[in-house]
């Protein structure tokens, strides 16, 4: 594989930023760019290069999807937009075809497969499937944004930094993800032992968690910034093996008692990849929301079979 290559496919609102995200990470020195319309990925490689004075020294490129393939990673943002009020589910329909036709044009690629478009955790499954990768080196970013919208209102609330709140979102990336409250602390200290915080609060972050991209979209249009944070600093963290315990979605196998199914869990991960998905102890009612999410993606992925 060509050293530190990142290839993004789809270049709407999430391409862009996840662009411009990973080369003001400085995490690669070659940057390739693809989108079904020609024109707009050789201007935003041309609009990029541009700033090369003001990021890490790199080189950005348009390219066709089969010139990817020594990539050590690959991100795909492609596919269908969510509208206001649209569920991530709503849009696989769509999107399912144009990930059978991307997983054609990737024959020969043996690097890690990023998947950021929705419905995230069904087209990591399925791309693992229509590539035939080894289910490890393909992730979707599942419910780290999630995740990191958890931890900034937690955050807000109690006027801490979300770097010192570590609670986690799991479970689908969408409407019947689990916000999981009984692990959730401040530093070494449980969240609900922590002076003045109110239980009471829980349903209503986990509520506007959940909701934040319908209201996002709906003010402007497009989430996009946070997902450009967020991909870049999943990839830093794999790419250079950092092997950091986040919340991505992958093809599950064995935790929990979950098979065939891609949602998201604690995760090692590392330049190989999943290395290991960590089975936490939950309470009842989180054991019992997960399986719901994880039955409602299974019968996503069997609907379209």
């Amino acid at each position: 594989m060509k050293s530190s290559s990142i290839g993004i496919i789809g270049l709407g609102y999430v391409g862009s930023s996840v662009a411009i995200s990973i080369l003001q990470r400085g995490i690669c020195r070659e940057l390739l760019l693809n989108d079904m319309n020609n024109e707009m990925a050789e201007g935003e490689a041309m609009d990029l290069n541009h700033g090369s004075s003001f990021f890490s020294a790199a080189n950005v490129r348009n390219v066709a999807i089969e010139d990817m393939t020594d990539c050590e990673a690959i991100v795909i943002t492609a596919g269908k937009g969510g509208k206001p009020e649209e569920s991530r589910l709503d849009l696989l329909k769509a999107n399912i075809s144009i990930a059978e036709s991307i997983s054609e044009k990737l024959k020969g690629f043996e690097g890690i497969l990023v998947i950021v478009s929705n419905p995230v955790d069904v087209l990591t499954y399925y791309y693992q499937q229509f590539t035939g990768l080894p289910p490890q080196r393909v992730i979707g970013t599942g419910t780290l944004l999630d995740t990191s919208r958890l931890r900034e209102y937690i955050g807000r609330q109690l006027d801490i930094d979300p770097r010192s709140v570590h609670a986690n979102v799991v479970g689908e990336h969408g409407d019947s993800e689990v916000t999981l409250w009984s692990r959730a602390r401040i530093g070494s200290l449980l969240l609900r032992e922590w002076d003045g915080w109110d239980i009471r609060l829980e349903p209503e972050i986990s509520e506007k968690v959940r909701r934040s991209a319908y209201e996002i979209i709906r003010r402007k249009g497009a989430t996009n910034h946070a997902i450009g944070l967020v991909t870049a600093a999943m990839l830093k963290w794999i790419l250079r093996s950092e092997r950091r315990i986040i919340n991505v979605s992958s093809v599950i196998n064995g935790p929990y008692g979950l098979r065939d199914v891609a949602l998201s869990l604690p995760t090692l991960v590392s330049s190989s990849g999943v290395e290991r998905v960590i089975e936490i102890p939950l309470s009842g009612e989180e054991k019992e929301k997960l399986m719901k999410s994880a039955h409602i993606l299974k019968e996503a992925i069997e609907s379209v079979r």
